[in-house]
């Protein structure tokens, strides 16, 4: 049987990002902050079937597998990067799969949705994916703990930015959260949300710190009303990163504030996800809860590294039928 996808399939090819609409900031709700609730246990119950009940296979596996690829964004956010790390990253974000896979798929030309990095390695990122569309995100205000002073983390945002940075990465104060502060924590993300001018703006809940699935909920609130263009799980450096209950929690505020305000704010989920499988997860968690217009790199991301050179893995089996080592996909 051919290997070749339909064109009508779920991949797109890997053309210039194009964001979609800014989630222009509103007033802060108190009162439809603090109806937000979470049922733990329904929660859970409902994590638990997803990737039961949901499977794919074969073509459809492969096709929904390239989808996932054109929404990473390719992470590096190690203490020892360097330029040449770096590059060698976003020449992958450009080329991630090898030619000869694409090439049996009929699916050429895809690209990651973006490369993340530390922002003082944005101009470094920028310049060697100038000419291929793909966009650099850069973390900032602090990554990961947001613990420096605030004067620092918003000049921090302003570096990125003019590193040319179309995304930028932010972490909120927990202590907001924790202390229930949510006008502070509304005036945060707003500050940061204009410090970012017209690069998007990804805000990072860090929720393996939050304490519970309610603080999550709210938190997610708050920051959408601040402007954030995303909510995005964790950084990557908690003890408990990005998982389906909190995935849960903040896509279902997602749909809330759409159906309120008329506005799409993307998702992204960050640390921990690795294989193939556990995307396809999230994936039918996306389609379900908030439906096909999240399923594009507008408004859904995976923040990971390791990820993609499992999906690349699992297309060389689905073309050669034989598993191939790890080191034959490497990150750069």
């Amino acid at each position: 049987m051919s290997t070749k996808l339909a064109t009508n399939s779920t991949t797109t090819a890997g053309l210039p990002q194009v964001h979609a609409p800014r989630n222009e900031t509103i007033p802060l709700d108190m009162a439809w902050v603090r109806r937000a609730q979470a049922n733990k246990s329904a929660i859970e119950r409902r994590a638990a079937t997803i990737g039961a009940r949901r499977s794919v296979k074969k073509d459809y596996q492969a096709a929904w597998l390239l989808k996932a690829i054109t929404m990473i964004d390719l992470t590096t956010l190690s203490g020892d990067d360097t330029p040449g790390r770096v590059r060698r990253l976003c020449a992958k974000a450009a080329h991630p799969v090898r030619t000869d896979l694409l090439d049996a798929l009929g699916m050429p030309g895809i690209t990651t949705g973006a490369v993340c990095v530390y922002h003082d390695m944005a101009k470094t990122a920028v310049d060697a994916l100038r000419g291929t569309g793909i966009p650099v995100a850069a973390v900032s205000t602090g990554f990961p703990a947001g613990l420096s002073p605030f004067h620092l983390r918003v000049a921090e945002i302003g570096e990125s930015v003019m590193a040319g940075a179309q995304e930028i990465d932010i972490v909120i104060s927990r202590r907001h959260v924790l202390t229930g502060n949510w006008q502070a924590l509304y005036d945060e993300m707003c500050e940061f949300r204009a410090a970012c001018g017209e690069a998007h703006v990804k805000a990072i809940l860090a929720t393996g710190e939050l304490g519970t699935l309610r603080n999550v909920a709210r938190a997610s609130l708050v920051c959408m009303m601040a402007g954030a263009d995303f909510i995005k799980t964790s950084t990557g450096k908690e003890p408990v990163n990005a998982t389906l209950p909190v995935s849960l929690v903040m896509m279902r505020a997602i749909r809330e504030y759409h159906a309120r305000t008329g506005i799409r704010v993307g998702y992204k989920p960050a640390g921990g996800i690795s294989k193939a499988k556990d995307a396809l997860t999230y994936l039918a968690l996306v389609k379900e809860e908030l439906g096909d217009p999240w399923l594009d790199p507008h408004l859904f991301r995976f923040g990971a590294s390791s990820l993609l050179g499992d999906i690349e893995r699992q297309l060389e089996h689905h073309i050669t039928g034989a598993y191939s080592a790890a080191y034959r996909h490497p990150m750069g």
